[in-house]
């Protein structure tokens, strides 16, 4: 499995979520996370980049993507909300282990 995290420069839930990342795939040897930096509006919209961080798994993103074009922006994830209901800058742990297919 390949995670691709495509974020924007000054990210404040990159580390966050790649260290969450790593942690839930730790024990996987057929997983790899890289990132990829998003630098411009037209590489975004060629990427189907939806806001910062934008989680790929084997080149597909699993999340519902929101109602913006794609750009550089940051990314909400109100399908992962946390147990007081916000919406998180990504994906709650539950959700990308569920995503993930691990526990």
């Amino acid at each position: 499995m390949n995670v691709t995290v495509l974020y924007t420069e000054d990210c404040p839930n990159l580390e966050p979520l790649i260290a969450e990342l790593h942690d839930l795939l730790d024990e996987r040897s057929d997983a790899a996370v890289t990132a990829k930096l998003v630098r411009s509006d037209d590489e975004a919209r060629r990427l189907q980049f939806h806001g910062s961080p934008t989680i790929l798994v084997d080149g597909h993103d699993p999340f519902p993507a929101p109602p913006e074009p794609a750009g550089l922006s940051c990314r909400q994830y109100p399908c992962c909300r946390d147990a007081a209901g916000h919406v998180p800058g990504f994906p709650t742990r539950s959700c990308l282990a569920e995503t993930l297919g691990v526990d």
